[in-house]
């Protein structure tokens, strides 16, 4: 590591101590939180919070690592064997200890059992796993689907030609073309079978969790359902409307999807000598979000999908962590990893979704064809959250609008903009409203409390913001680094 990468502090995959504890477990929840997520490091020979270099001595250092590998190796399970390597900084050694992700999840303590010994990382702390939790990591360990796990009830042939047809009606009807209806297929409950949506036993049918999920029967998922809900202002504070969707997940999307268009601005603009409605939003956009969010959600993970507008934004956020291969930039170069592979196959079939991988590209393009800010994606550490930033389209007289022409009266000086690094747009913030606590900043910013800390006391040993006042009733100045 290098020094610059020490005095940045600690992260979602960084770790520091400055003594190797007596006991092993204090660091060993990390370790294992580690292997259960995206790797990480965790550093001895250095103190958290001033990220003061304290080392240790040459004599004691190979000691050391030896205890920490075999510490490693007897805690956990399945075993886990770490990279770890000595450096030097400023003339003190430190031990780095490296933890790839493990592909035999979950990893635990040994000595507390699985339950109560498995933890995982959220927003740069270790935390230990809910059940839930555990549950999809013993998924993700045995490369198993949540939607495709078999159910003890059983359905009819009948039932399975009815879900079947119910499934053609509405392919047809997100067909966009003649020649697109004219091609698709009824599908068969051999073609379910195949994408595990049911299972067979001596010629009986036992529908899966997908199944049931698309065919409405979601009385056994509570939160299998979608709240709409839209703000005044830019806060979760006042509501000025909402609404919750259940059913069949596929017709939930068509709900909350039509909600959203009942309440954007909807103008006109001149196409060839026609005149067509047109929307504030790209709406193909707007599907793509709600629908990504039905089909890649944790339905093992609490909570409802959300759909919520507000003045400036429209904000759809799925519950459930990323995948541990999963980061925001693959995400945006057209990486998808699929949570629910049956449901994923119906939505296929049915034209909710297009080629996988292609969805959060298409956002971002659109966007900008709407001459939009960049939309922004938020790994909330439990959930996943997306949002789609609304603008004001310039207008004529008769309310025709272009997408292109933007309305550039715009007085919200602390508005983030897309091109802004966190630093210049925490600096943005603070300028314009001295008084903004750390929650305000992370509200605005759309990162986890633990990055504006950090990234914070960064800018006060850099000399570019200080306190005035006390903590309660102070305010923070933006040191201009010119005078």
């Amino acid at each position: 590591m290098t020094a610059e990468e020490i005095f940045a502090g600690e992260s979602e995959n960084i770790e520091f101590k400055s003594e190797i504890p007596a006991k092993s477990e204090k660091y060993m929840k990390t370790v294992v939180a580690f292997a259960n997520g995206k790797g990480g490091k965790l550093v001895f020979g250095v103190e958290n919070g001033t990220w003061a270099v304290t080392g240790f001595s040459k004599e004691e250092v190979f000691q050391k690592m030896d205890a920490i590998t075999n510490a490693i190796f007897d805690s956990c399970e399945p075993k886990i064997t770490p990279n770890i390597a000595v450096q030097e900084i400023d003339g003190r050694a430190i031990i780095v200890v490296e933890i790839i992700p493990g592909m035999q999840r979950p990893y635990y303590i040994k000595s507390q059992g699985i339950m109560e010994g498995t933890y995982i990382r959220v927003a740069g702390t270790t935390r230990h796993a809910e059940r839930y939790r555990v549950q999809e990591l013993i998924m993700e360990g045995t490369n198993r689907s949540f939607d495709q796990m078999e159910r003890e009830q059983t359905v009819s042939e009948e039932e399975i030609a009815a879900f079947c047809e119910k499934m053609y009606q509405h392919a047809l009807k997100l067909a966009e073309t003649d020649t697109a209806r004219e091609q698709i297929q009824k599908v068969g409950k051999n073609q379910l079978l195949s994408w595990k949506l049911l299972v067979e036993h001596d010629g009986v049918y036992h529908p899966t969790n997908g199944y049931l999920l698309l065919n409405g029967d979601t009385a056994e998922f509570p939160d299998a359902a979608i709240q709409c809900a839209v703000f005044k202002g830019t806060v979760r504070d006042i509501f000025i409307t909402r609404k919750e969707f259940t059913g069949a997940i596929y017709e939930q999307i068509e709900d909350a999807y039509n909600f959203v268009l009942q309440h954007i601005d909807l103008g006109s603009r001149i196409e060839g000598i026609g005149r067509q409605d047109y929307y504030e939003l790209p709406v193909k956009t707007i599907r793509e979000m709600i629908s990504n969010a039905v089909c890649h959600r944790s339905y093992l993970t609490p909570g409802k999908i959300q759909v919520a507008l507000f003045d400036d934004r429209l904000e759809v956020t799925s519950p459930g962590m990323l995948d541990s291969e999963i980061t925001i930039e693959k995400m945006k170069s057209g990486l998808s990893k699929i949570r629910n592979r049956g449901i994923a196959a119906a939505f296929s079939y049915m034209n909710i979704v297009e080629a996988w991988g292609s969805g959060i590209p298409k956002m971002f393009r659109e966007a900008k064809e709407y001459g939009l800010r960049e939309p922004e994606l938020i790994d909330m550490g439990s959930d996943f959250r997306i949002n789609l930033y609304r603008k004001d389209a310039a207008t004529d007289q008769n309310g025709v609008i272009d997408p292109k022409e933007r309305d550039t009266d715009d007085t919200n000086d602390t508005k983030v903009e897309s091109n802004d690094t966190n630093e210049e747009a925490i600096l943005r913030i603070l300028r314009t409203n001295p008084k903004a606590t750390q929650k305000d900043v992370v509200e605005m910013l759309g990162v986890s409390l633990a990055t504006v800390k950090r990234l914070m006391n960064s800018l006060q040993k850099a000399g570019k913001i200080k306190r005035k006042g006390s903590n309660r009733s102070g305010s923070w100045v933006v040191i201009d680094q010119k005078e």
